[in-house]
């Protein structure tokens, strides 16, 4: 006897819909390894369904003031506050991340963030209104773009839907949101609650895998594409919207160095430092992975990292004493094991380096020692609960070091030297730099990186800017 799948379903034009074609995918909650959904695989037909209900709504979500499209968008936060519940069940059946983590750490920056958004709606900003030829008077309109298609990751469904579609709404678009493949029940769930609050076709939510988002990047109706996930795919979308010019953004994954100076608290580092690089189990583009030790402190903060790591514990959802929950999907545990399997052998394991246990797919903390810059798990993102530890020997060093990957999105100094964290937080090439700390993030200040991490900022008002266009008017003032 076997258990029928939840079917999920595409939200179009404020109706859920299956595939035109019918065609499926099951859904692994990857804390078991077993299916407990099928979710639509959407091909050309869908995608055009959605486009059109989106640019069809347009108009009239533009033309809103942004006083009612805020009104929206705080229902919508009040709405995600009041069904948190079902949120929070749909994500970890999504991700298979712990219950209590997903409660404190998601919903209420979710939340926030929606309401940060609200408010950015009414506080456009643009030069004053001014006369730079005689008889004529410039005036700058900040304007929404039109239609935006998304494309979440399966790290933060929830999360990272939620900071494409509430600057895309409300600076006035209209959108087409597609999850990950792995991840599609928190997102569909979102559709619910947001169609039942906003006019039909403003959101839109499409299912589906690779094929689906390309067909969405290449088709002529979206003025803008973003997307999550890896530097490859980042790619894939820029050369395909080249093609007749779209808009960008995108947030391509990161390899954040650590610098750890002699002057450091190490007990107080080696905490917060293992809790940010492995909170959701690595699977953060700002994962602190890559630590860089002064030689002086570099023996004693491995001994305490590793024993941090061996007293880091994962597990199923509903163990409150776990830290974090499975990788991904089956694909994610093979990347992330064929890393380790590959060490040089100069590189030493210090903690953890296998698998747990033979259901789901968790991966026990690591610690990894005795590595060179060139190695491959310093310059690839692992994305996985994988810490790598390299001494230096002067500020130089650590610099170079930090800067030497292809990746350039967070970062963070630890030091009690005022001026020092000042110099490195100059000459760090990353889009964030934390000082003392790792990992925080603020409705209010960007988030985005440089290099191979992609370009366009989330959170913000640099983040709302990104779904604006901006329209130069010249009247004469002569009659």
């Amino acid at each position: 006897m076997t258990t029928e799948l939840r079917r999920l379903r595409n939200y179009i034009n404020g109706e859920f819909r299956d595939a035109a074609d019918g065609r499926t995918t099951e859904v692994i909650n990857p804390a078991t390894g077993e299916a407990y959904a099928v979710a639509p695989l959407s091909g050309q037909a869908d995608v055009d369904a959605a486009m059109k209900a989106a640019a069809d709504a347009f108009p009239a979500w533009r033309d809103l003031v942004p006083g009612e499209r805020q009104k929206y968008l705080l229902k919508i936060a009040d709405a995600f506050e009041e069904r948190a519940e079902e949120l929070i069940a749909a994500e970890v059946e999504n991700t298979g991340k712990p219950i209590g983590l997903t409660r404190s750490e998601e919903i209420p920056p979710m939340v926030d963030q929606i309401r940060f958004f609200a408010g950015a709606a009414r506080m456009l900003e643009g030069r004053a209104a001014g006369e730079y030829m005689e008889g004529l008077t410039s005036i700058i309109r900040r304007e929404p773009i039109g239609v935006c298609a998304q494309v979440a990751p399966w790290n933060y469904p929830m999360m990272m839907g939620v900071w494409k579609f509430a600057p895309a709404l409300a600076a006035g678009n209209t959108v087409v949101l597609k999850p990950s493949d792995t991840t599609p029940a928190s997102t569909v769930l979102m559709a619910e609650i947001i169609g039942s609050i906003v006019p039909a076709g403003v959101f839109n939510v499409i299912c589906g895998d690779r094929d689906t988002g390309r067909a969405m990047v290449e088709h002529p109706t979206p003025a803008m594409a973003s997307i999550t996930g890896s530097v490859r795919a980042g790619m894939q979308v820029a050369e395909s919207a080249s093609k007749d010019l779209k808009r960008v953004h995108l947030e391509l994954g990161g390899k954040a160095p650590v610098v750890v100076f002699e002057d450091t608290d190490i007990a107080k580092a080696v905490e917060d430092i293992s809790v940010a690089g492995f909170f959701n189990a690595g699977q953060d583009c700002t994962a602190a992975t890559r630590v860089l030790v002064h030689e002086s402190i570099h023996d004693e903060f491995v001994t305490a990292l590793a024993k941090a790591a061996a007293d880091t514990k994962t597990g199923q959802p509903d163990d409150e004493d776990v830290l974090f929950g499975p990788l991904n999907n089956a694909n994610q545990l093979a990347q992330v094991s064929g890393f380790i399997d590959r060490l040089p052998a100069h590189a030493k394991v210090e903690a953890g380096g296998q698998r747990v246990g033979e259901k789901g797919y968790f991966y026990a903390p690591t610690v990894v020692s005795g590595l060179k810059q060139d190695d491959e798990i310093i310059q690839k993102e692992v994305f996985g609960p994988v810490i790598t530890v390299q001494s230096f020997t002067d500020e130089a060093e650590a610099i170079a070091h930090a800067n030497g990957v292809e990746y350039a999105l967070a970062s963070s100094v630890w030091t009690k030297d005022h001026a020092r964290a000042m110099r490195l937080s100059k000459a760090l090439d990353f889009g964030c730099v934390w000082i003392n700390t790792h990992i925080p993030l603020v409705a209010e200040m960007p988030h985005g990186g440089f290099k191979k991490s992609g370009y366009g900022k989330d959170l913000s008002s640099y983040g709302f800017d990104d779904y604006t266009r901006i329209k130069h008017v010249m009247t004469s003032i002569d009659g």
